[in-house]
């Protein structure tokens, strides 16, 4: 998401969400409709579940509030309502969501229209750090951000998120998950976003770790950081379908910022990821691109489909880069690093021997597949030990039965 705000733009949205949101009485979400099928419509202000194997209608902008857990059981399909006002979900900070579907029984959010950007998706604000001082939710106009970095939003496991990115402005989308400020307690894995208009996964700040997490077709970027965010990733997948196939292009795998009105900005966004494969639909556009002063370890990765696979930007990034602050290393590319600034450059890259370029892959399934040689991260316990380049192994797809 372009997230480099104007005070008036941000002014006029605020008063827009401030009607979709609360312009609504604040009390529990109704009860079954005609036709078995339940709505959830108003603010939840009280412990909620929503039970397995059923089906809900979303209808306009739902804020989980402070002190409050909404529970989806295995199973769920949430439909968004395709009308006159933008359906989302947003946990408040101080709340949370305990979302957790299995690999046979995926929770599935989706909506009424099949297409890109007809819902606004899942929201999650958390009292973790942020390098952007007080903040507000792009959709909701909810804070977030704060000094607790091991702040627990819930969990999220095995849920599939489709057709999001509404657009309120062509500043205001919404992802497919958007993480605010989000804190390591809360546990993330085993997620789909699937043919959102705008970003899959977006991290403002914030150190949430996340796992088995699959982008497809998304149209803005399949993964996004900015403002700080400093949690770990492994096994990720971000696939953009043919053009054609698609009527839309894409554009970066991996849109990388620390903060774009302060490069410099502390804590320095620096995510630690592993087990990546990066795969675009052509064109010109970048695959991952670094910039904005973060700083990044990036192992085992496979990068592909795209005019510039991997670019660096901004003298704090490729500084980071060159000092060994950041590290790219068991990098495979099928093209080469390209360096605006000059200082860490296609040569720096191949200079570790374990980096490869202008290599050609072979997938199944269009995104199955690894390359030998690969950094074991295990000694922390959040990674799981690999040996090998790539997000899924031929013969271990987890992606298997739960995603599009």
């Amino acid at each position: 998401m372009k997230k480099y705000w104007k005070s008036a733009a941000m002014a006029l949205f605020t008063g827009m969400a401030l009607c979709t949101t609360s312009c609504s009485d604040n009390t529990t979400p109704s009860g079954p409709e005609e036709g078995g099928q339940n709505v959830i419509d108003k603010d939840i202000t009280e412990n909620m579940t929503l039970k397995s194997g059923e089906t809900y209608t979303l209808t306009g902008g739902v804020h989980v509030k402070p002190g409050v857990t909404l529970t989806i059981e295995p199973g769920v399909t949430l439909i968004a309502k395709y009308d006159e006002v933008v359906d989302y979900i947003l946990v408040e900070q101080g709340a949370k969501i305990n979302a957790q579907g299995t690999a046979e029984n995926p929770i599935i959010m989706t909506s009424e229209k099949k297409e890109a950007g007809a819902w606004g998706g899942l929201h999650i604000c958390g009292y973790a750090h942020t390098n952007n001082g007080s903040g507000l939710s792009e959709i909701g106009n909810a804070a977030y951000g704060g000094s607790n970095d091991n702040d627990n939003s819930g969990t999220l496991k095995y849920i599939r998120l489709e057709y999001t990115g509404y657009a309120f402005d062509e500043e205001h989308e919404a992802n497919g998950v958007s993480f605010y400020g989000v804190g390591n307690g809360t546990t993330v894995e085993h997620l789909q976003a699937y043919k959102g208009s705008d970003d899959g996964f977006e991290f403002f700040g914030g150190s949430v770790n996340v796992k088995y997490m699959v982008a497809t077709s998304c149209s803005d970027d399949s993964f996004d950081w900015t403002e700080g965010w400093n949690g770990k990733a492994q096994f990720v997948v971000a696939y953009q379908e043919a053009e054609g196939s698609l009527g839309y292009d894409c554009d970066c795998l991996m849109e990388c910022d620390n903060n774009g009105n302060n490069n410099a900005a502390t804590p320095v966004a620096h995510p630690v990821i592993a087990n990546a494969t990066l795969i675009g639909n052509g064109g010109t556009e970048q695959g991952v691109r670094l910039r904005a002063g973060t700083q990044v370890e990036l192992y085992n990765a496979l990068i592909a489909g795209k005019g510039k696979p991997l670019t660096v930007e901004t003298n704090e990034t490729e500084n980071a880069l060159k000092d060994g602050t950041s590290k790219l290393e068991y990098v495979a590319l099928d093209g080469e690093v390209s360096s605006k600034q000059g200082i860490y450059t296609n040569t720096d890259f191949t200079a570790v021997a374990s980096n490869l370029t202008n290599q050609v892959f072979q997938w199944k399934n269009n995104y199955v597949g690894t390359v030998s040689g690969g950094k074991d991260l295990s000694d922390d316990s959040f990674f799981t030990a690999t040996d090998y380049k790539g997000a899924v192994k031929e013969g271990e797809d987890w992606t298997a039965g739960w995603t599009l």
